[in-house]
């Protein structure tokens, strides 16, 4: 039998299939092949008297560390238009973080009521100009959630954006949470609510919603230095026209991507901070 893992706790993991949720443990051989069951796995058990065993674990499309889920396919990546307005470099981080783990990015414009029309296009067009989707919603009013809605078929979508900016309330809106608090896993658990500190996949609108805060850490000091470039969709048809092969964009001559900055086909605020990006992980990777 083939199912997910939607949640895993104290040695035990828990399998959507077909029949239902089936509580199963995970076969020694993970131990000693260093490979160990993580929520968002596709696996292959064995059911024996309702009790079931993980005999395998399919290929991971994406393998997220905080929060530790595997397999997520999209990211909401939600910022609040205003109260706090949108610092662009963190809303950078984010989007570096998603391209690198292979999760596609839409942008949710948060609190879209405390900004006018004008205000909410111009940013709008900022990030529709780098290459990604924006959605205007307002968490607390319930608009714009239909579309999120519908978006989350077929997916395991994971939110992601800084303090405040309404992840929890969206969330909340998304899910059936007080059903989770009461439902057939925390029955199975037999639990408290204190266990979802945990990653946990929360089965909505035949798709999956991953039951966490977002993204705990930011840092990009774990991207190699030659891989950073292609976390840039802008970047995508001038990384091969440079003249030097490797090109990292940075201070080599005759390179396609600066010449598309001066000519104003990526933007310059983008371009900088890809340049401080880069730095910072040379620096950290000589420190090492």
């Amino acid at each position: 039998m083939t199912g997910t893992i939607i949640k895993g706790i104290g040695g035990f993991y828990y399998i959507k299939t077909e029949d239902g949720i089936i509580e199963c443990k995970a076969r020694g051989i993970f131990r000693h092949n260093d490979l160990k069951p993580m929520v968002g796995d596709k696996v292959d058990i064995e059911v024996t008297n309702g009790k079931g065993v993980i005999n395998s674990i399919h290929e991971r499309t994406s393998e997220l560390i905080r929060p530790t889920v595997s397999n997520v396919t999209q990211a909401y990546v939600v910022f609040a238009i205003k109260n706090p307005d949108i610092n662009f470099d963190l809303l950078n981080r984010f989007l570096v973080l998603c391209e690198h783990n292979n999760i596609k990015a839409i942008v949710c414009l948060n609190k879209i009521d405390l900004c006018s029309e004008e205000e909410s296009t111009n940013i709008k067009n900022i990030i529709n100009n780098l290459g990604y989707e924006v959605l205007y919603i307002n968490a607390k009013g319930q608009l714009g959630l239909d579309i999120l809605r519908s978006r989350l078929s077929d997916n395991v979508t994971v939110l992601c954006g800084p303090s405040g900016a309404g992840k929890s309330t969206l969330i909340n809106a998304l899910a059936d949470k007080e059903h989770m608090e009461t439902g057939e896993i925390s029955e199975k658990l037999k639990r408290g609510k204190h266990t979802t500190r945990h990653s946990e996949l929360i089965p909505v609108e035949d798709g999956f919603l991953v039951d966490t805060p977002g993204f705990s850490s930011l840092d990009l000091d774990f991207i190699e230095k030659d891989d950073l470039k292609y976390c840039f969709p802008e970047f995508i048809d001038y990384n091969e026209q440079c003249k030097f092969t490797g090109c990292n964009h940075y201070k080599e001559p005759k390179c396609a991507v600066k010449n598309a900055v001066e000519e104003g086909k990526i933007s310059t605020l983008r371009y900088e901070f890809y340049i401080r990006s880069l730095e910072d992980i040379m620096r950290r990777k000589i420190k090492w």
